[in-house]
């Protein structure tokens, strides 16, 4: 019974963080990071506001306006009730807002599967209350680094590592599904999932360099503001970071192709093999209309999301495989 709530728990953790990765390129596609310039609440209320004329300009922290001011390089002297005002955005609030709701639940599910790992069996007990308690730790420490991110104005190596630290989060969570399930399968060579492993290692580098490139979409989206998005294109061709991220792509096609080959060779092309060739080419879709047509901010959310799924996907079947791998040396 511990054990089945336990992986209720954390599959609760899984959706949801993959769902956050999803509304969290929604928040940096539109532009809307800072449309609550305080945390944890939101122009000084817990439910923000819709309008203007809704903020109380007491309740705001004008200490950390002027810090952030002067760390983003302007004149803290300037910083006025009237010039925070200015900045008000009901969309933007409303996006970042529901950006932190999404959050909650993935902490209530952790804490929650914390609480049921004491439970399990004693041989799974002690690894998954060592797991739980990291996953619980990461996804604190993150939800710290987002404060960094409003704190910071949306800082670019804060960006990184906490998508950096989402996808690690990812991995983690699919092995304690996996573990707490003990799901078998059909023995299968070491090369299919040395091919799976390998992949999933490129699709995680892929996502932290795009991470790299997003954050140069974020400042041009600030320095040319106005500027039709099809126009960014020459100037991020015009970055070695961006190519090489687009170059690196072949990679992972060619990744893809490697793994599905070895997978229809070992006669286990099951449903994995046919949605992950799928999102290989969505992948790619949306890789040449960021490239070749404009950078849509839809696009850009969509390329983030697939790739979290991805990397979910490619993790627990590495993982399977792996499990295979040993049964078939005894």
């Amino acid at each position: 019974m511990a054990e089945r709530w336990y992986g209720r728990m954390v599959t609760g953790v899984l959706v949801f963080v993959v769902l956050l990765v999803f509304v969290g390129a929604i928040v940096r596609a539109t532009g809307a990071g800072l449309g609550c310039p305080d945390w944890p609440t939101c122009w000084g209320e817990l439910i923000p506001p819709w309008k203007v004329e809704q903020i109380d300009p007491e309740k705001l922290n004008y200490e950390r306006f002027e810090k952030k001011a002067e760390r983003l390089g302007r004149d803290p002297a300037t910083v006025t009730p009237e010039h925070i005002l200015e900045s008000f955005n009901p969309v933007h609030t409303w996006t970042e807002f529901v950006n932190r709701l999404v959050s909650l639940p993935v902490g209530g599910f952790s804490l929650a599967a914390v609480v049921f790992s004491f439970f399990l069996p004693r041989g799974k007990r002690r690894l998954h209350v060592s797991l739980s308690l990291l996953s619980l730790g990461i996804i604190l420490f993150n939800a710290w680094m987002g404060a960094m991110v409003v704190y910071s104005g949306l800082k670019p190596g804060i960006i990184t590592l906490h998508l950096a630290l989402a996808m690690g989060l990812l991995c983690l969570l699919v092995f304690c599904r996996w573990h707490i399930r003990g799901c078998a399968r059909k023995p299968v060579s070491s090369k299919l999932a040395w091919s799976v492993w390998g992949l999933l290692f490129l699709v995680i580098i892929e996502g932290i360099v795009g991470s790299q490139v997003r954050e140069m979409t974020d400042e041009l989206a600030r320095s040319h503001v106005g500027e039709q998005r099809e126009q960014w294109i020459g100037e991020l061709e015009g970055s070695a970071i961006y190519l090489f991220h687009r170059s690196f792509s072949w990679l992972i096609v060619l990744g893809t192709a490697l793994a599905v080959w070895r997978a229809w060779q070992e006669q286990v092309v099951d449903w994995r093999v046919r949605v992950l060739a799928s999102l290989v080419f969505a992948m790619m879709v949306m890789g040449i209309i960021l490239a070749h047509v404009g950078v849509f901010p839809w696009v850009q959310v969509l390329h983030v999301g697939v790739a979290a799924i991805m990397v979910v996907l490619l993790c627990g079947w590495g993982l399977e495989l792996g499990k295979g791998m040993r049964g078939q040396r005894a």
